[in-house]
């Protein structure tokens, strides 16, 4: 190859190496988008009418079924009287843990909410013209429609769409939120409200 053409083809090929480095350092880095924050769970806080089984590892004596009493409070055997309403099942496991303690070694306690009523926070209430008007116990992601279903729905006479939700907002105001329930109740889903632990529901009469 002559000379010429020799330099002619090492340019060239310089330049293409120049080209395809530059692609290089320009092409974006890969962002691997970060995981979305997960969202708090809900901790079920007992209440009065709550029923419990209080098991005591190794102490099937101790083991028992109880409700939780109006006044909130639950007797074990060796626990004449300990308060229950307002703690976590965790909390009133430890404070058994620390009861039991003085009778016995190392006691462990689990507690199990069997069948649940709620303190009146954790609580969703329904008044005026639902089938079954009731307080219905709070779980966590639970809709308007959700409420419904436990009530049995409205009566012939109820004015669904006149319905409102009222909600203690976390400055201690009042919110009323209008929800749709005639419609919802006739398949329109986008009215569909997520409800919040202690709103009241509340469905009037149709004036007609």
């Amino acid at each position: 190859m002559k000379p010429l053409l020799r330099d002619r083809a090492f340019r060239l090929m310089m330049m293409v190496v120049g080209l395809l480095l530059v692609a290089g350092c320009s092409t974006a880095p890969t962002v691997t988008p970060s995981a979305s924050a997960p969202q708090p769970v809900e901790r079920y806080i007992i209440g009065p009418g709550d029923s419990l089984d209080i098991f005591v590892r190794d102490n099937p004596t101790l083991s028992t079924n109880v409700p939780v009493r109006p006044d909130g409070r639950i007797s074990i055997p060796l626990v004449q009287s300990i308060m229950a309403a307002g703690k976590t099942p965790e909390q009133l496991a430890g404070d058994l843990e620390t009861e039991l303690g003085r009778y016995i070694r190392a006691p462990l306690v689990t507690v199990i909410v069997k069948s649940f009523v709620g303190a009146y926070s954790q609580q969703v209430r329904v008044v005026g013209q639902a089938m079954t008007p009731k307080a219905v116990p709070y779980r966590n992601g639970m809709t308007v429609l959700d409420v419904m279903i436990e009530v049995g729905g409205l009566t012939k006479f109820a004015a669904g769409n006149s319905a409102k939700i009222v909600r203690r907002t976390p400055d201690g105001d009042e919110q009323s939120i209008p929800v749709r329930l005639g419609e919802l109740m006739d398949g329109a889903i986008k009215y569909n409200v997520v409800m919040r632990p202690g709103d009241i529901l509340i469905i009037p009469q149709s004036l007609f």
